[in-house]
């Protein structure tokens, strides 16, 4: 039996503004803040986690809040995020929602084979709204954005190379995504690659923006810092750490992250992906009632809460 990736699990990006970054993701996008937890590897950055109402894996936008300045655009990067709705009917009802709330918006249209609508949040960080009827997400009942107009979850994630060949090369032999089909890139420079995972559909497609004549990207606020692909268990990403390792890839192993499990590499152009567990999701430490109301931290973390509290701005 074939080994394959279920779709998109999660994408991490950055802020340099966490307090508005909380404000503007649970209130103007009408998400739930599932987790507010901190960076592992630097306890002194929250780590904050956005998803649906029942914190659905293939539903989270998470950030770091790095003291970061602005990225600045370029290629090697991931450089826009899909985020599934409903309908056309809710197209429309967000793009009036947004205008409302201050945010510019471009025109309802297909794009790379999807109805969208395209924003920017404060920092700059990019998003595609995109029309996805398999609708599967539970809403959250406190957001201000009514039930039937809130966000489904991630996908389709749209990336730029430079060059197509080797993160192809390593998309289709090593992840096992198979090509679908081929847009020419409206900013003339190349053509825009779409591969599939697993059931396919907008969940589970990665866009490579084949862009030679654009600069490397510089990190930071306002950008993207890694995106995440679907696996149910340990049993399976332990397979995956195999298969990545002997196609040659320098990886960070098992990662315990608590929440799920992960496995990180870089694809030839030097973007950080990771492939992550559904299992055990983020009740194992919180009920779901009461998920992201208080600051949970992993259990080899937990004897320092103290100082890592101490450390922490106030979101609010």
């Amino acid at each position: 039996m074939t080994l394959e990736l279920g779709g998109i699990h999660h994408l991490t990006a950055v802020t340099a503004q966490a307090p508005r970054n909380l404000k503007f993701y649970t209130q103007t996008l009408g998400m739930r803040l599932i987790k507010k937890t901190v960076n592992q590897d630097d306890t002194t950055a929250y780590h904050l986690f956005y998803g649906d109402g029942v914190a659905s894996p293939g539903a989270d936008l998470t950030f770091f809040d790095f003291p970061a300045a602005p990225e600045k655009r370029g290629t090697h990067s991931i450089v826009r995020t899909g985020l599934r709705v409903d309908s056309e009917e809710t197209l429309e009802w967000w793009k009036d929602h947004l205008q409302n709330s201050g945010v510019g918006v471009s025109a309802i249209k297909e794009r790379f084979g999807h109805v969208s609508l395209e924003f920017e949040d404060f920092e700059g960080q990019r998003f595609r709204l995109v029309v996805d009827p398999a609708n599967t997400a539970k809403a959250w009942e406190k957001s201000p954005v009514p039930a039937d107009k809130q966000i489904i979850g991630l996908g389709p994630i749209t990336m730029s190379v430079p060059r197509l060949e080797p993160t192809a090369r390593v998309l289709t032999q090593v992840m096992n995504m198979r090509e679908a089909r081929t847009y020419p890139d409206r900013t003339k420079t190349g053509d825009v690659h779409v591969f599939e995972m697993g059931p396919g559909g907008p969940s589970a497609e990665l866009h490579v923006a084949v862009q030679p004549d654009l600069d490397f990207v510089r990190p930071g606020a306002g950008g993207v810092h890694h995106v995440a692909f679907r696996t149910p268990d340990q049993e399976t990403l332990r397979q995956w750490i195999a298969r990545v390792s002997e196609a040659g890839l320098r990886s960070s192993g098992e990662v315990e992250r608590y929440y799920f499990t992960s496995l990180y590499f870089r694809e030839p152009n030097g973007i950080l992906f990771e492939i992550a567990t559904d299992v055990p999701g983020f009740t194992a430490d919180e009920p779901l009632e009461t998920l992201g109301e208080s600051l949970s931290l992993p259990p080899f973390l937990e004897p320092h809460r103290a100082s890592i509290e101490a450390g922490l701005k106030p979101l609010a």
